[in-house]
Order: structure tokens, then sequence, then C-alpha cells
């Protein structure tokens, strides 16, 4: 611009080795004749009019816009990367902390810090023989390249569409008119192929750094051994008549299962108190767990299907002076099929008759507790074939949501296409438990019989096998 041509030829005024270089080709320019465009020019991303225009955007379109604390912070803030030193190793080691900072260090090191690089097309639109004032300098063009290649043109093409207008304010009300176009020379094909390729080995690089970087070993499964993870979350406990609940909880691993040393089987929530939502009492607890297990395949000769992981847990109240309620027992059974899972799973708890136990529980709380919690179901001790709970008085109470995302890996997911014609699933083979497979066995053991009684019907004499169909 000309103003930057009037501020640059003066040498005392140039302070960066940016303004010095400036100084010196404004001197060549004047040798060889003197500028030949006047009205148009631009800034670049390290000229001082950059960091300026940024630093005085305004917030709303109000001309009587003052500027807040916040928008005065804010434009103190590094927009962009424009020196992007390489970091030393020894410099890692030394002054990870700064204890005192600067201002000009808090400047540089705040917020934002998007690297994008700008660049602004403007105009002169000062009358003849007033060029190079300021307050005639207009944004044509925005042009803005971010670290991904991105090109932001704004405005944008003109195309099809009018030309864009800037009226200037004044006693003529002069009006400018100006169009943007795309100039540049459309790429060959044989250009636009060279590029595709220097791609392609740009990405194959980058593919084989990640690969260095994250390796060749990947944590496998022995064979016949099913790995199941789950991420857990306890969401909420609704509908108990106390507030201020808790969960515990733990995992019982049948026969076949087994988790490694590290992983824990139990735990307990924190204390939540309760909110109204509709016309229920809400927790939300948001309690996080993970559990880790494997199940190994056992035998094939052995009777009855594997079972499943149960998770059990029950349901407490505590009030200020630390008395605790027991307010449900519940209990889940891990989903067989991978992914996210929401289940909410109602809850009861055991009660005495009369009216004492329920004045001992307001008062001095406490309540029948299950001496086993795996009484929910079916107990750990059990032994018999049937077993009957009458007798035994329960009361229903609230419910318990869990939501859980279950990640399964086993070798035998590979072999389920090959295996088609030996098992229904993978699950199937590995023992999993459905209503499913055990349709499955019961019509293959009919077809199993159905052949043994042809084989069985053609190795008769046709003499007895007549003799029978007559009698019949």
């Amino acid at each position: 611009s000309q103003f930057e041509v009037d501020l640059y030829q003066n040498e005392s005024a140039c302070q960066t080795p940016l303004d010095r270089q400036y100084h010196e080709e404004i001197l060549k320019l004047e040798k060889a004749g003197g500028r030949k465009n006047y009205r148009i020019f631009t800034y670049t991303d390290h000229d001082r009019f950059t960091n300026l225009e940024e630093h005085c955007q305004k917030v709303t379109d109000s001309d009587h816009e003052v500027p807040s604390y916040l928008a005065e912070r804010m434009a103190n803030v590094r927009r962009r990367r424009q020196d992007r030193r390489p970091i030393e190793a020894s410099s890692l080691k030394s002054k990870i902390i700064t204890w005192e900072p600067s201002e000009e260090f808090i400047k540089n090191n705040h917020v934002i810090n998007t690297p994008v690089q700008t660049m602004y097309i403007m105009g002169d639109l000062g009358p003849y023989g007033k060029l190079g004032h300021r307050e005639y300098e207009h944004v044509l063009c925005t042009i803005k390249v971010d670290s991904n290649g991105v090109i932001t043109v704004k405005p944008d093409f003109t195309g099809t569409k009018g030309a864009y207008r800037i009226e200037l304010d004044g006693e003529k009300r002069e009006v400018w008119k100006y169009t943007i176009e795309n100039a540049s020379v459309q790429a060959q094909p044989e250009e636009e192929e060279r590029e595709q390729r220097v791609f392609r080995d740009l990405y194959g690089r980058h593919k084989e750094y990640l690969s260095g970087l994250v390796g060749s070993e990947f944590e496998m499964t022995l064979p016949g051994t099913l790995r199941l993870f789950v991420n857990g979350e306890i969401v909420s406990a609704q509908g108990y008549e106390y507030g201020n609940l808790y969960v515990h909880f733990f995992l019982e691993l049948p026969n076949h299962w087994s988790s490694p040393a590290f992983q824990q089987l139990s735990g307990v929530t924190q204390t939540c108190a309760t909110k109204t939502v509709g016309w229920d009492n809400v927790a939300y607890f948001c309690y996080p767990f993970t559990l880790e297990m494997f199940f190994t395949q056992g035998d094939e000769s052995e009777d009855g299907l594997p079972q499943w992981p149960v998770l059990y847990f029950e349901v407490l109240s505590l009030d200020f002076w630390q008395r605790y309620r027991v307010e449900g027992y519940g209990s889940l059974v891990l989903p067989a099929s991978p992914g996210l899972h929401m289940l909410t799973i109602p809850t009861w708890r055991p009660v005495e008759l009369g009216t004492v136990a329920e004045l001992r529980r307001f008062f001095i709380g406490g309540s029948p507790e299950l001496e086993d919690m795996t009484y929910v179901r079916i107990p750990s001790t059990f032994e018999g074939e049937r077993l009957s709970r009458f007798g035994f008085r329960t009361q229903t109470t609230g419910s318990v949501t869990f939501r859980l995302y279950c990640l399964q890996q086993s070798k035998a997911f590979l072999e389920t296409s090959a295996l088609r014609q030996r098992m229904q699933s993978v699950l199937d083979r590995l023992g999993g438990f459905s209503q499913q497979s055990s349709v499955y066995n019961v019509l293959e053991a009919f077809q199993r019989a159905r052949r043994r009684m042809q084989e069985a019907r053609e190795s008769l004499p046709q003499d007895l096998i007549s003799t029978s169909a007559s009698t019949v």
C-alpha cells in the first residue's frame, strides 16, 4: 500500500527483519520507476495490518460498540503459529514449568492457537490526490489457509452472481463495484496424476510411520477361549423409599470362567441424593466400572450348558445419623451379545410381618438382609434339583439402570464361516446359553434318533416288516 511505501522508506521505522526487507524492496522499486498500481495491494500474514485487523474486530454490528473486558483480553490471544521452531531434546528437560511468566509469555501461550495464515486483498478507494490514507483502505477479499491445506476465500468468487458493492461514507456517497474471479490455470491431467502419486506416497509413508508406533503385536486369546470385556456404568436408581442411596455390587463367575489377578470383581458407588423426576425420586450415580473375564471351553462330554457371569447388587440408603437400610436386591446376567445395552433391573427386599419391623426400620434403621446375596437367583451353595421359596416374604421396591458396553474377542470368530455346518454360532461353540441353542440341540438329537430308526428298519427282514404292517 501507499501507506507502507511512505512508512518503510524511512529506515528508522523498520523494526523487524521483514520491515527491513520491505525497505530494500521499496528502494529497488523506486529505481525501477515506481509503482504501476496504486489502487490494489495486499497485506500478508506477517504484516502489521493482519494483527491489528484481528485485534480490532467487533463483536456486534453496532457503530457505538464499547469493547468489553472479555473482548479486550481475547484481543491479545495468539491466533496463528507464525514461528514454528523445532523443539530440541535439551529444552524438554529444562523449564517444564514457568513459575514467573512474563506478560509477553502469557500473550504468546494463551487459549487459542489456530494455525491459520491470512492474506487481505485491499483496495484504496480514496479520491485522486488523496491516495495512501488509511481511512480509504477497504478489504476486498480475505484468503485464509489452515494447517490442513484448506483455502478459504471470503467473499466467494463472483461467478454468475452480481458484482460486490462498497458504499463509502461522505458527501458524494460513492459506490464501488468489483468482481472476484479464479484466474488460476487449470491443472493438466498429467499434473493431477503426478499430484495423486505424490499424495499416495505421502500417505504410504505416514501409514508406515503409524504402524511403527503401534507395532505388529496384537494381544490374542488362546484357542477355545472367549474374552469378555465390559465397560459398565450404574446410571441411576429410582423409585426407592429413602434418599442418599448407594449401590454395592459384585460379579459371580461360574465354572470355566476366570479373571485376571488385578481384576476387581466388586465395588460400591458413592452416596447420591435423590431428586424428583415425574412421580419418582431418582438418584443419578453415573458410576463407571470395568470387568474383564475369560471363558475356557471345558470337556464337551459334560452335561448341561455353561452359565454366563451374573452381576449381583444391593441398594442401600444412609441417613443423617449414619443408619443404613436395605432398599432392594437385584441381579442381571451379562449380555451374551456384544454392543451397547441399556438395562433397567427391578429390585425387591425381604420384609417381616407386623408394625414393629417397620417402626424399627424407620427409627433405628436396619432391616432384614440376605446372608447370601446369590439367593436373589439360585444360591451358590444349592445342590438340589428344586429350590422352593415358599413362605419367604418380599416387597417390590425400585429399579436400577445399567449401561453396558460389551466387547468379545475369540479366535473362534475367524472360524465361523468354515465351521458353519458344525455350529450354529460362536457362542454355541464356546458353550453360550440361549433358547436358540437349546432348540438347536433338541432338533439335532431328533435327527440322529430318526436316522438310527431308519437304519434299524432297513436291517430288518422284509417278511417281518410286512407281517407287522398287516397286523396293525
